[in-house]
């Protein structure tokens, strides 16, 4: 009579899981803040922020000069949005339900609907954040030409990707080492103020320069998203492969860890987050 009606065929069995994703998905964005209006807005701000912050930045620094033949503030979104994209999704993974959580004793729920959950609710987020912020420069400042919009977009969905990507890696990692992975995390949250290529140009670097910003994934997407966004910039030094694979790799990774974690659970664990 109290028994879960569980179905038994492939496309029920698929359907409920969605279920459980979307419900799980509502929870994590009306968490930290109860009124969905206002955890947009401030999401909103926050991206508006940044983006008048490195306008005002990049003015003063005399880096305008370096950049794309177009609208200067599309070229600004283009790298806040990625940055913003791919660094939430992280934290939003990283903070995601443990395997010693309260949530966990219920029956359907599970670390990788906790996972799944926690990454759409950002990509939510950022995605109803950035049409709003493109929207209201649009109508309220001068119109928006992006050269491809398909492609722009696809680079943004490849930032979120590589986000969730590292963030189930340091999740795998975080039961072990709580603080010491936190702190990494966030270190590596910081570096990508600077080496995700948010402020310049790869086709205008030196060799020696472009080295040092090659490696990260963020980079390649910005530079890629610039490329389609803007029909006066062709990327010669980035591509989107390389944030694909490596993302690939991470996240394939980052799951193995994670089962592993999951298997050695403890609640003692709860106790040192």
């Amino acid at each position: 009579m109290f028994t879960r009606q569980q179905s038994t065929t492939t496309l029920g069995s698929a359907l409920g899981v969605l279920g459980l994703v979307y419900h799980a998905t509502v929870r994590n964005i009306r968490r930290s803040q109860g009124n969905a209006v206002l955890g947009l807005l401030r999401n909103i701000f926050q991206t508006v922020l940044l983006i008048v912050s490195f306008y005002a930045l990049m003015n003063i620094l005399g880096m305008r000069r370096g950049t794309v033949r177009g609208d200067f503030v599309v070229y600004i979104m283009t790298g806040i949005f990625l940055f913003m994209t791919h660094t939430r999704a992280m934290g939003a993974v990283f903070g995601s339900e443990s395997p010693t959580s309260a949530m966990m004793k219920h029956a359907p729920m599970t670390t990788a609907i906790a996972i799944a959950s926690s990454a759409l609710g950002a990509l939510y987020l950022q995605v109803l954040s950035a049409m709003v912020v493109l929207y209201v420069y649009h109508v309220a400042f001068t119109p928006i030409t992006i050269h491809d919009w398909a492609g722009t977009l696809g680079m943004l969905m490849l930032s979120w990707f590589t986000g969730v990507a590292f963030g189930v890696l340091f999740l795998a990692m975080k039961p072990w080492a709580p603080g010491t992975v936190g702190l990494v995390q966030q270190v590596y949250a910081r570096t990508n103020m600077i080496t995700s290529g948010k402020m310049f140009l790869a086709n205008y670097l030196p060799h020696k320069t472009l080295i040092l910003f090659d490696w990260n994934p963020l980079f390649h997407t910005i530079d890629q998203a610039r490329g389609f966004a803007f029909i006066n910039y062709n990327p010669h030094f980035s591509n989107w492969q390389y944030p694909l694979y490596f993302g690939l790799a991470v996240l394939m990774i980052g799951l193995m860890g994670e089962f592993y974690t999951r298997q050695h659970a403890s609640a003692s664990w709860s106790a040192r987050r």
